[in-house]
């Protein structure tokens, strides 16, 4: 948990966000070994060290005191196992989303819940009222995914992506989703 009292968990029907924590690095590792998952992001699947590294700083938080780093992973109710993770980078009523869901889960509908469950839990908690993630433009499973969270797509690019927003009306959640 983080210094700023880091994200809270939260549920959709069948997925639980849980705070992330060093301990699930070994799980979470085999969950994304897949290369295919950086297609469209770059980079290379990491071994449970590298990962267990990257979980302690990402717990630690951002260095800057006005940003708080909030990530979760993704526990599949009826299994048990970890599937994926969400995470959103909030600075003031704004938080930039991101999410993955392992290659053996994907096609289930998991991203969709796990996305629209994370934006409503954020707009819930009263301080966000923007939620933006960047999107390939040639990925068309994460716009679905973006879609169905109640982001749409902006004219918007930032590194390559399109940039994807939700802003809430009067502080109200999307529906939908989970």
């Amino acid at each position: 948990m983080q210094a700023d009292g880091g994200p809270e968990p939260f549920s959709t029907s069948r997925l639980q966000a849980l705070p992330l924590d060093v301990a699930y690095a070994q799980e979470m590792a085999a969950v994304l070994f897949d290369p295919a998952l950086h297609a469209y992001t770059g980079g290379a699947p990491e071994d449970a060290e590298t990962l267990r590294a990257r979980y302690e700083r990402q717990g630690a938080g951002s260095p800057d005191p006005a940003e708080r780093w909030w990530n979760w992973v993704l526990r599949e109710r009826t299994a048990g196992c970890l599937t994926g993770y969400v995470q959103a980078t909030v600075r003031g009523s704004r938080a930039e989303v991101a999410w993955v869901v392992g290659t053996r889960w994907q096609g289930r509908g998991y991203a969709k819940e796990a996305a629209t469950g994370l934006v409503r839990h954020l707009l819930e908690r009263g301080d966000v009222r923007t939620v933006v993630a960047h999107i390939h433009p040639e990925h068309a499973a994460s716009a679905a995914v973006a879609s169905a969270a109640g982001l749409l797509p902006t004219p918007e690019w930032e590194d390559g992506e399109v940039r994807w927003r939700y802003e809430a009306p009067g502080g109200a959640a999307p529906q939908g989703g989970s």
